[in-house]
C-alpha cells in the first residue's frame, strides 16, 4: 500500500496522550478514525514520538499506509485532504493535519528520525493567565545562569537512567545535542534536541535544571546523576502542559531506509517517548 507522511499540531491539553486508548480520547485514536473515515477500511498510524497527556506539539510527523484511492487524491489535492482529515479528527480545532503528502521510500515516521525537538515553557513570578495553557509557572526566581550550566553538562551520549521511566527491555541511552535556556522577562524557555527521548526525560531534565535554579540541587549533584541506574527521585517531574514537541528531523530521502534499519536494531519496541 502507498504510504503518507502526516505532519500534524495539537494541543494535548484534551487529549489522554497520543497513543490510543479504549475509551479515552487521544490524538493516535482521533486521527486513525478519520482516516478510516476517509478511507472507508481501518487504518493505522505510526507516529514519531509518543506524547503523554497534556503534552503538546507543533511539529509532530506520523505516517499511515493507505489504499491507492487515497493516496492518488492526497497527490491531486493534499490541502484538501489535510483539511477534511483535521475537521473529522479534532471539530474543535484542538488536533490540526497541517501537510499530507506521499512519503519516499523507505519513510519511517519514528525509525528514519534522527532527532526530535522539544520545547519546556516556564512563566516565573506572578501566574500568567494567558500561559497557563502551554506553561508551567515557578512562583519566584530562578538563577538561570546555574540552569544554563547545568543543561550544558548533561549535553552528549550518556545512559539517562535517572531520568526516564523505567520501561522493560528498552534503553535509555541517548544522544542529547542541545539543551539551552532563554528568559524573555519572566518566560524562560528551555531547547532540547537528541537522537530520541525516553519516556518522561524531557520532563525530568528540565525539573533536574528547575531545582538547580532554586538552589535545592548543586551542578555537581545534576551531573552525578548521569552515574545513576535507575529513575531518581533527585531529577522531579515538571506539568505535562509546558512541554511542546517542535520538530522530527530525517536524513536526505536516500538514506532514510537505512536509518530505519539502524533505529529498529537499536531500539526496542518498547520505547517511549514524551
Amino acid at each position: 500500500m502507498p504510504r503518507l507522511r502526516l505532519d500534524l499540531a495539537y494541543d494535548g491539553g484534551g487529549f489522554a496522550g497520543w497513543a490510543a486508548q479504549p475509551g479515552l480520547r487521544t490524538c493516535q485514536g482521533e486521527l486513525e478514525r478519520a482516516l478510516s473515515t476517509v478511507a472507508r477500511e481501518a487504518i493505522r498510524v505510526t507516529v514519531a514520538g509518543r506524547t503523554d497527556a497534556g503534552v503538546h506539539a507543533s511539529g509532530q510527523v506520523a505516517h499511515a499506509d493507505v489504499p491507492d484511492a487515497l493516496a492518488a487524491d492526497a497527490g491531486r489535492r493534499p490541502e484538501r485532504l489535510a483539511h477534511r482529515l483535521s475537521r473529522l479528527a479534532a471539530p474543535e480545532g484542538d488536533l490540526v493535519v497541517r501537510g499530507v503528502s506521499i512519503a519516499p521510500p523507505g519513510f519511517d515516521a519514528r525509525f528514519s528520525a534522527t532527532s526530535r525537538s522539544y520545547r519546556y515553557r516556564i512563566v516565573t513570578g506572578p501566574a500568567d493567565p494567558l500561559e497557563r495553557r502551554t506553561a508551567a509557572h515557578v512562583p519566584h526566581g530562578l538563577d538561570v545562569e546555574a540552569m544554563r550550566r547545568a543543561a550544558a553538562a548533561l549535553v552528549g551520549l550518556r545512559d539517562f537512567a535517572a531520568f526516564c521511566r523505567p520501561r522493560e527491555g528498552a534503553t535509555t541511552i541517548r544522544e542529547l545535542r542541545e539543551f539551552s535556556w532563554a528568559q524573555h522577562g519572566q518566560l524562560l524557555t528551555a531547547s532540547l534536541t537528541a537522537d530520541a527521548f525516553c519516556h518522561s526525560m524531557v520532563r525530568a531534565l528540565v525539573a533536574a535544571c528547575v531545582r538547580v535554579g532554586e538552589g535545592r540541587l548543586g551542578l555537581a549533584q545534576a551531573v552525578a546523576l548521569l552515574d545513576e541506574r535507575r529513575r531518581s527521585p533527585l531529577t522531579g517531574l515538571m506539568p505535562a502542559h509546558g512541554l511542546t514537541l517542535v520538530g522530527v528531523g530525517y536524513p536526505p530521502d536516500e538514506g532514510l531506509a537505512q536509518q530505519a534499519e539502524r533505529a529498529r536494531a537499536r531500539r526496542s519496541a518498547s520505547d517511549l517517548e514524551e
